[in-house]
């Protein structure tokens, strides 16, 4: 699978030794440009106009017109003919707007404790899911749980669409070029080419990255923060870690280490981490330590996060204070990172923020009381856009980014014969 790399690594130039790129190389890049710019205006505009597409793209009419074409021949665009629209000069126009009926998009996220796997459509709504506790946190085994649940899936849906890939979302630090888990401390993980398996067992192209990153791709293709500068994305759950982007680009760092906030100092948090210190911030508002704390409070029967959110939301006083006090811990490293980064938008994916009003207020108060730029909190600081459905988008955002970067990269796999589904092994 190494042809499978990162859409926002730029390919090597085989064959060149004098630092020059190759004009074929070159060529072919702006062309796959070309035609992820066009998709993606269709994404966040459609139906449009072919007119429409040039002239917020930059791009010539004739170009417009052949990436068009060749999208749609792939079954990633459809014309609209029934909505054919006339400025009353010259030749109507036939609007076209993304295909949604002839290919899906596998998605699986994997936690500490279950492994979640969601069929998505290309405008990444969730079509069908599973979510199953861990057997084992072997790799082998989480592999081959997560490709059983994708083929009852795909089998349960009735086999519509031909799928295109799969993409996984998982906490610790992911190398998305290389496919490769290269440390999860809380599955006991090192080194685990997860892209390399998945793709074994399926015969499907395989995208791989961190928790936070994938809802950014999420947030950047079909949330808030789809027509804005820059954001910055902070995941709280069993890991908490953060992404960010300018200009719908996400920062990666060296060796895709980047947003590695798990270890930040918490004052005056003993919560003793698993790194052998105590008080950081991954230790002192996981849902681990939460949820412990709440069974041992009497506020839930058992250590899960669902029990405790649908405490709070009933109105369990003791449930929402749990879920506030979280949220101001959350909201001081919030506060520190928005002063590193200085974003236009901030979205902080915590469970109990959609439902729990008081959560979120508490989140942003601890913002406003800690943040040093100038920067108005109560607009800027939201919620996930995907509520009920995060980690399902979570692995799915993380396929859907690659191909809307790229589609031409998957045009071998859309004309192959072996993009026909056996269910057995989802595609071979």
């Amino acid at each position: 699978m190494s042809g499978h790399t990162h859409p926002t690594t730029r390919p090597r130039h085989a064959g060149r030794t004098d630092g020059r790129i190759d004009g074929r190389v070159a060529d072919s890049g702006r062309r796959a440009a070309s035609a992820g710019a066009v998709l993606r205006v269709v994404l966040d505009h459609g139906p449009i106009a072919r007119s429409t597409i040039a002239r917020i793209t930059g791009l010539s009419p004739a170009s417009v017109t052949g990436h068009s074409t060749e999208l749609t021949r792939l079954g990633l665009l459809r014309e609209l003919p029934g909505e054919v629209r006339s400025n009353g000069a010259g030749r109507p126009h036939i609007p076209v707007d993304i295909d949604v009926s002839q290919h899906l998009v596998a998605g699986v996220h994997i936690a500490v404790k279950w492994t979640t796997t969601a069929l998505l459509d290309l405008r990444g709504r969730v079509l069908a899911r599973h979510r199953s506790p861990h057997e084992s946190t072997e790799p082998a085994v989480i592999v081959s749980s997560a490709v059983r649940s994708l083929s009852a899936l795909y089998a349960a849906h009735g086999g519509e669409g031909r799928p295109l890939g799969i993409g996984v979302a998982t906490g610790g630090w992911v190398d998305p070029e290389a496919g490769v888990v290269m440390d999860h401390p809380r599955l006991g993980w090192s080194l685990v080419p997860l892209r390399e398996r998945l793709a074994e067992c399926t015969g499907l192209p395989v995208h791989v990255d961190g928790h936070s990153r994938a809802l950014l791709h999420g947030e950047v293709l079909f949330g808030r923060a789809s027509r804005v500068g820059s954001v910055l994305h902070v995941f709280v759950g069993n890991v908490v870690d953060a992404a960010f982007a300018t200009r719908g680009e996400a920062h990666y760092g060296s060796r895709a280490q980047a947003g590695a906030i798990a270890h930040l100092p918490v004052e005056g948090s003993r919560e003793p981490c698993s790194c052998g210190r105590t008080g950081c911030l991954e230790a002192a508002v996981s849902e681990q330590t939460l949820t412990r704390r709440a069974h041992e409070l009497g506020v839930i029967a058992a250590p899960e996060i669902g029990l405790l959110l649908d405490a709070a939301r009933a109105g369990n006083e003791a449930a929402v204070e749990l879920f506030i006090e979280r949220s101001r811990l959350v909201g001081r490293a919030v506060a520190l990172l928005m002063d590193v980064f200085g974003p236009e938008v901030t979205i902080v994916m915590e469970p109990s923020l959609p439902y729990v009003p008081s959560a979120l207020a508490a989140l942003r108060a601890a913002v406003k009381e800690n943040v040093r730029t100038v920067c108005d909190v109560d607009n800027m600081l939201i919620p996930t856009s995907f509520p009920g459905s995060v980690l399902e988008t979570a692995g799915g955002a993380v396929f859907l980014d690659a191909l809307y970067r790229n589609p031409l990269a998957f045009s071998d796999r859309i004309n192959s014969e072996d993009c026909n589904v056996d269910t057995t092994g989802l595609a071979r």
